[in-house]
Formats: C-alpha cells, sequence, structure tokens
C-alpha cells in the first residue's frame, strides 16, 4: 500500500527543504509589505519619542521638525503604530508653534526697542 499525500504535504516538504532566507525570493511584492509596515512603525515611534524629548529637554527646532516629517511619513505609509504617530505629530507642531510665536515675540519686542534699549544705552 503506498502513502496518499494529501495537498499540504508538498508544501510541507518543500518549506522544510528550502533555507531560511530563499522563502523570501521567491514571495515577491507580498513580502516587502511587513518590512515598509516595519518602517512606518519605527517612524511613529521615532515622532513620538522626538516630540517627548524635545518638550523636556528644551529642544525647538530641528528635533521636533523631524519628528514632524518622520509623523508624517508614518501615516502616510500606514503604520500599525496611528496612535502614536498622531501623538508626534502634535506635540512636535505644538512645539514648532510655540518656537514660532516666541520668535515672533522677540521680534517684535526688539522692534519696539524693549529689548534694544537696554543693550544700546551701554
Amino acid at each position: 500500500m503506498e502513502p496518499v499525500e494529501t495537498s499540504d504535504a508538498p508544501e510541507a516538504a518543500a518549506s522544510a527543504s528550502t533555507p531560511a532566507g530563499a522563502g523570501a525570493a521567491e514571495a515577491g511584492p507580498a513580502s516587502a509589505a511587513p518590512l515598509g509596515a516595519n518602517h512606518a512603525n519605527a517612524f511613529s515611534v521615532a515622532s513620538f519619542v522626538l516630540g517627548i524629548v524635545s518638550i523636556v529637554a528644551g529642544w525647538s527646532f530641528f528635533a521636533p521638525v523631524t519628528g514632524l516629517v518622520l509623523g508624517i511619513l508614518a501615516l502616510r505609509r500606514g503604520t500599525g503604530e496611528r496612535t502614536l504617530a498622531l501623538w508626534g505629530v502634535w506635540l512636535n507642531g505644538v512645539l514648532l508653534a510655540l518656537t514660532a510665536l516666541a520668535a515672533l515675540a522677540v521680534a517684535a519686542l526688539f522692534a519696539i526697542g524693549i529689548i534694544a534699549a537696554p543693550v544700546l544705552a551701554s
């Protein structure tokens, strides 16, 4: 009596005999989706961390810009960590807005002479 093969047996035997990385080459574009999702997840986490660290450390321009860009990229790539990406975008956006308001306030004070008067008087 010959053994009866089921439809799963040849696939299981083929997958058992292939090396670990060989299946990825045959999978095609479907294997690129988890890799892109991993990058989007990393972007969302990085955006959130940059937002928190920017507020705590007082970084006001370069880190929030980078965090804002990474958060937007994560949202556009369809991340699984959508909440972290949104928090990162909001934190970095608010910090950039506060930096812009502070710069405008300093420029306005300088323009009306409140800042310049003590410096020029000496």
